[in-house]
């Protein structure tokens, strides 16, 4: 449905502008009329433009802030207040500029008769597939502040999963980041100086001390320029590796068979299905259903393709587990637990349990990789940095010894 751009006064005679969903100017002008104003200036808005304004990449305080809207929702609609009414006390609470402005279109789009899952449906950055999806439900079912209450519950614990990710791994990239920018530092404005003098002294100089040479003449030339050129190139056609479905499978299939971080990635992975699947069966939603949203937001190709197999073999009366342990992903105490899940009635239930406790096995798992990570971080950069000095200092201590 088209929408409108207005300028209009309102009953405080003061000019007011914003947005309004009708199914043309005439309408929009009337709908206007409805709420007390009188339009001066009415403009269709392109497509285009709004999804310009609006189809950015979603910030860090975004996300909470939709967390914190969905919560505040969920308690007015549970105090008795209208939608369209929450929207606009809302609207007014809401800092992010992207978010209050999509908050004021769905306002506006509700106003008109819309559904709010529709009208959510198009600011994706904000409100993805699992969340309109579960808004639609709770529209038909009658039950959406309880769903609302769900979803907030349901995000905020995924963003504090997320945020226990990123602060173990922050420790670990700031000593690298720092190795890094010192070894650089060394490589570039110290080791020169110091072997240019011994070279004009003929001091003879250890293998070492070479190689180290040989590493900074190559910082310090015009192959550097190539080889970050080369790296440049390496990385732009991996994310075009990753954008087809062959160079994607590839990619998860080895990052799961990696190490210690192959594991805990498959249990993140797993944990992710099942909360989500559980929490989209406690919406009412159909298994079905459920599966055909999970498997657009699992994140990886391999378990989006077992998911769909479940689908299928769903639809056609078989169960759910056979091909997610098939795929590898499951291993097979998870998927007899599913399997006892489907057979009592209580997968829901069954697959809550199965998040919670991988949850907490990764959170181990996290936790024993953080503590020899970090140490190993700190004796790599010690080995370096010492084998630097050696390699500076020691044809230094020959010199001295040799002018005595």
């Amino acid at each position: 449905m088209p929408r409108f751009e207005y300028i209009a006064i309102n009953a405080a005679r003061k000019t007011e502008k914003g947005t309004v969903t009708a199914e043309n100017a005439y309408a929009a002008r009337k709908h206007l009329r409805a709420r007390g104003l009188h339009p001066t200036q009415i403009e269709q808005v392109r497509m285009e433009t709004t999804r310009k304004s609006l189809g950015s990449l979603m910030r860090k305080s975004g996300r909470k802030q939709v967390v914190g809207f969905t919560r505040e929702l969920a308690t007015m609609l549970n105090s008795g207040i209208k939608l369209t009414e929450a929207l606009s006390v809302l609207i007014g609470q809401v800092s992010d500029p992207q978010l209050r402005a999509a908050v004021t279109e769905i306002r506006d789009r509700v106003v008109t008769g819309e559904s709010l899952a529709d009208s959510m449906a198009e600011y994706d950055q904000f409100f993805d597939l699992i969340y309109v999806s579960m808004i639609r439900v709770g529209e038909v079912t009658g039950s959406l502040p309880q769903t609302l209450s769900t979803m907030a519950a349901f995000m905020d614990k995924r963003q504090r999963l997320e945020a226990k990710m990123t602060t173990v791994m922050m420790y670990p990239v700031i000593l690298m980041f720092v190795c890094i920018v010192v070894l650089l530092v060394i490589m570039i404005a110290v080791i020169p100086k110091i072997t240019e003098q011994l070279v004009r002294a003929g001091q003879e100089l250890p293998w070492l001390t070479r190689f180290m040479m040989g590493i900074s003449d190559v910082l310090t030339s015009g192959w550097v320029l190539a080889i970050v050129a080369g790296i440049a190139g390496i990385v732009l056609l991996y994310k075009w590796a990753v954008r087809t479905r062959r160079g994607a499978y590839w990619r998860d299939k080895l990052l799961l068979s990696l190490p210690g971080f192959g594991p805990l990635l498959k249990q993140r992975i797993v944990s992710r299905f099942t909360s989500t699947l559980a929490t989209l069966l406690g919406s009412g939603l159909s298994m079905a259903e459920s599966l055909r949203i999970v498997s657009q937001v699992t994140g990886n190709v391999i378990m989006a393709d077992a998911i769909k197999q479940a689908r299928e073999r769903i639809l056609s009366g078989a169960d759910i587990a056979t091909p997610l342990r098939e795929s590898g992903v499951l291993d097979p105490t998870i998927s007899h637990m599913v399997t006892v899940g489907e057979k009592s009635g209580e997968l829901e239930q069954m697959l809550k349990m199965i998040s919670e406790n991988l949850e907490a096995s990764s959170d181990l798992v996290i936790e024993r990789l953080s503590a020899i990570v970090e140490p190993l971080i700190i004796v790599f950069m010690a080995a370096i940095i010492g084998a630097i000095a050696y390699a500076t200092l020691m044809p230094l201590f020959q010199y001295s010894v040799t002018q005595f």
